[in-house]
């Protein structure tokens, strides 16, 4: 990465990176996967006259969290740079994070009381308004524990974020999430002598909150993961010499973007909405990270048909894209979320780069399929950025 920093030579030429989470998927009875059973006449040109490829968001065969999997498509290893989803999620909350902050990322779930298992690990995602309701509830009666602080912060439906403000407290801790359903809800353990103090902490918060909820129907319990404090990260201008833009509407994506430096704009719950936010802001930057969510929701709902009919709306997206008249445009997901797995996956991501300057596939469609048999190969997420930069004429030659 030295090697590459030494040859940025910024210039005018703008960057979009579109982030369909969870876009890979699997075939479901049809022998079809969602890509492929969707219709999409748009992205399939758009291929067409692109160059694909598959990408390793971390390796061959490791399934990949949302943080790992977008710092590594922003070109940051994530394995050196691993950062905790509690973070993410509270800098995306708009919370001021310290170096005194110990942050995680919760979910209202429901619990069988008989039993003591996780009947659904998002309650239904429940209205964002209950949400606020609850986590209101909460906040007025858990404020300190011992000298430390609690801050919380709603996110959308059965999210929330929970911000330990005091001295002496450690990320090293272990998640209570069992993420599955039918399974109790972990402990929280204290991974190293140091964070003792924080086991305590988060241990007395669990128990005080958790009685709060008791008599609630559906989200009568909460799950917490990702405990972390913020980490230094060099900056993309610093990095590749871009003034970088986020455009997302939840909480972790902002949160992840800016830790590497983008600058977070305001937008709209809608695709419609986020794209409306790009054409407003087009000549102040020249990269922009737009992440769309939906995908990854039906994925993880084992919804095979919403997630194809999603793709066709993000098809139907593209000329609109395209009519922005940027220099360089990817397409590509941080993970695969295949419905029949009903969750994340370690399958490779399907790949689109377009600029005046790629060799042109000529394929067939947009998936799987003919990302596999594309002209990039298969990759590691980190050499996205590195091609990128190439296809917008920021780099120089290297040696003589």
């Amino acid at each position: 990465m030295d090697v590459l920093k030494g040859l940025v030579e910024p210039n005018d030429k703008r960057i979009l990176m579109l982030v369909a989470d969870g876009l890979g998927g699997l075939p479901d009875e049809s022998g079809k996967t969602e890509m492929e059973s969707a219709r999409t006449p748009n992205l399939d040109e758009l291929a067409r006259v692109s160059s694909l490829g598959l990408v390793d968001p971390i390796g061959s065969g490791i399934t990949p969290g949302s943080g790992p999997a977008h710092f590594a498509l922003f070109g940051y290893d994530p394995v050196e740079h691993a950062v905790g989803r509690g973070v993410l999620e509270a800098l995306g909350s708009g919370l001021r994070v310290t170096d005194r902050d110990l942050c995680v990322r919760a979910n209202f779930c429901s619990l069988d009381a008989s039993t003591g298992k996780v009947v659904d690990r998002r309650a239904g995602r429940i209205p964002t308004a209950k949400n606020l309701e609850l986590v209101a509830r909460i906040a007025a009666k858990v404020k300190c524990i011992e000298d430390v602080e609690v801050i919380l912060r709603s996110g959308k439906e059965h999210r929330f974020v929970v911000v330990f403000r005091g001295p002496g407290l450690a990320q090293e801790l272990s998640e209570t999430d069992p993420q599955k359903d039918g399974k109790a809800p972990l402990a929280v353990r204290g991974l190293a002598p140091e964070a003792a103090k924080s086991e305590r902490v988060v241990d007395e918060f669990l128990r005080s909150a958790s009685a709060l909820l008791k008599s609630e129907p559906v989200a009568n319990y909460f799950l917490m993961r990702g405990f972390s404090m913020i980490p230094r990260i060099e900056p993309m201008a610093e990095r590749y010499g871009l003034k970088a833009a986020c455009v997302a509407v939840y909480p972790m994506y902002r949160g992840l973007a800016q830790l590497v430096g983008m600058d977070i704009l305001e937008t709209g719950e809608t695709w419609e909405s986020e794209l409306g936010t790009v054409q407003k802001h087009m000549g102040e930057y020249d990269f922009f990270f737009v992440h769309l969510k939906e995908l990854d929701k039906m994925g993880e709902d084992a919804n095979f048909a919403g997630k194809v009919q999603y793709l066709e709306k993000l098809d139907v997206l593209v000329p609109r894209i395209k009519a922005m008249g940027f220099d360089v445009l990817i397409i590509t997901g941080d993970h695969s979320t295949p419905a029949v797995l009903g969750t994340h996956s370690w399958h490779p991501n399907p790949f689109l780069l377009w600029s005046p300057y790629v060799r042109q596939e000529g394929a067939s469609g947009f998936s799987e399929r003919t990302c596999s048999r594309g002209q990039l190969g298969r990759m590691r997420a980190t050499e996205v950025m590195p091609l990128v930069l190439a296809n917008a004429l920021k780099l120089r030659k290297f040696g003589a």
